[in-house]
């Protein structure tokens, strides 16, 4: 038989999906912007086998609501632009929107692999990641003596994508996505632990708010016995990740004191929070003067550079706001930060319908990733990056799509395919 046709054989439409699904969870913590290239990339195949008709579109009420609410986001940005004579300046800057408008695309392709399946991946390859981000920041910080960024080249990325697989573990463990239930508590502790280590302040605030939500909208079919059980256990865990991480947690508390005492004291911006506390004004007093469409990407940019000269005496300039929804106001007035939210809100209202009605584990699952990822990156975003980072926009696809689909999406099978393929000791649900 001719090597090319066995090969064909064997790596199925679905096969694929399992292989790219794996790299998709795995990589973030541990490979970085590979999870962006490997998104970016099937995502263009996928519009590609679409336009042959090789595949269908699938459209979901869900997933219907959620692309509204993303491609309203992206048509604000554009029209700030318009609106502000800026187009030319920011059609570079247009590139990471590109990420958020596959997402239709890219779930009509994602949908083909059974849903089972898919949870059990999401959740094993998370747990590897874990394993991997601590192994790196171990090294980053006790070898190198530097700030662990992981493989994500950003301290802050790295315990937002670390934070997600923890999550993953957690709710994979609770729901009963993977009965063996001791490995992935091992994977949690790993990765709650490269996530303190990372030195995230804010990341962590979020991985205890997203580890609490798990455990709540999660105890259906507990006793009380478990759950009390369940409790212990993670209170002495998170005991000894804060022994283990105490000099860090000590450490980074230490400055954020001396930043706020120099920033109360003699109002001294050179320090991360006092950056933070300079970028903010200066966004809300960019946001004043055009509140409805902003000021467009690139403009906004010179902004905070003039900002920072004119009302601080520094000679800085980043770009982003250190918010999201600041930095979205900014660049696009009122109509981005709403289209914005908008995406967290349905997001968040779809995992609510599914947690409230249904009982079924890869339903709950999927609910439940959608909520996770809802939390991370909005308590995230109030001191960092909501959109806008290659790393943090293709993991939020892979986990919004992948989440609303488990939660209440359909399963088609690719055109000419009679059904999905399945990992071995996959359980099926009826």
């Amino acid at each position: 038989m001719n090597p090319l046709t066995s090969l064909r054989r064997y790596l199925t439409p679905a096969q694929i999906n399992i292989y790219f699904s794996i790299v998709c969870f795995f990589s973030p913590p541990v490979l970085g912007s590979l999870v962006s290239v490997a998104f970016n990339a099937g995502a263009v195949w996928s519009a590609l086998l679409l336009a042959a008709k090789r595949r269908r579109f699938n459209i979901d009420r869900p997933m219907l609501a959620l692309t509204i609410a993303i491609y309203a986001y992206c048509a604000a940005m554009v029209l700030a632009s318009i609106v502000n004579g800026t187009v030319k300046d920011d059609l570079r800057l247009f590139l990471p929107l590109i990420t958020l408008v596959f997402f239709p695309i890219s779930y009509s392709t994602w949908t083909i692999t059974d849903k089972t399946t898919l949870a059990r991946i999401a959740v094993l390859a998370s747990a590897a990641a874990c394993f991997g981000a601590l192994a790196l920041a171990v090294v980053q910080h006790y070898w190198f003596g530097t700030r662990p960024e992981g493989g994500a080249g950003n301290a802050i990325v790295f315990a937002t994508v670390a934070c997600l697989a923890v999550m993953m573990c957690l709710a994979g463990a609770l729901v009963g996505i993977e009965k063996r239930w001791k490995p992935l508590a091992v994977a949690a502790f790993a990765g709650a632990t490269s996530v303190i280590l990372s030195g995230s302040r804010t990341i962590w605030v979020a991985m205890l708010i997203a580890g609490v939500a798990v455990l709540l909208v999660n105890r259906r079919g507990l006793t009380r016995a478990q759950l009390v059980r369940i409790v212990v256990i993670v209170g002495a865990v998170c005991l000894v990740i804060a022994a283990i991480g105490f000099p860090v947690i000590i450490n980074r508390t230490d400055f954020m004191i001396s930043d706020l005492e120099a920033l109360n004291a003699t109002g001294d911006h050179s320090t991360a929070i006092g950056f933070r506390v300079a970028m903010w004004d200066i966004g809300l007093s960019a946001f004043r003067e055009a509140p409805i469409f902003g000021h467009g990407i690139s403009a906004s940019r010179d902004l905070m550079k003039q900002g920072f000269h004119d009302r601080f005496g520094l000679d800085s300039g980043f770009s982003h706001f250190h918010n999201g929804f600041i930095t979205a106001l900014v660049e696009a007035g009122l109509l981005g930060a709403l289209a914005l939210a908008a995406i967290f809100i349905v997001a968040a209202w779809n995992a609510a319908r599914v947690l409230r009605l249904s009982t079924a584990p890869v339903e709950r699952f999927g609910a439940t990733m959608i909520l996770v990822t809802v939390m991370t990156y909005l308590v995230g975003g109030m001191t960092g990056i909501v959109v806008g980072h290659d790393i943090l926009d293709a993991t939020l696809m892979v986990f919004l799509i992948s989440g609303t689909y488990l939660a209440s999406g359909r399963t088609v099978a690719p055109t000419g395919k009679s059904a999905p393929a399945t990992i071995p000791g996959a359980n099926r649900q009826s």
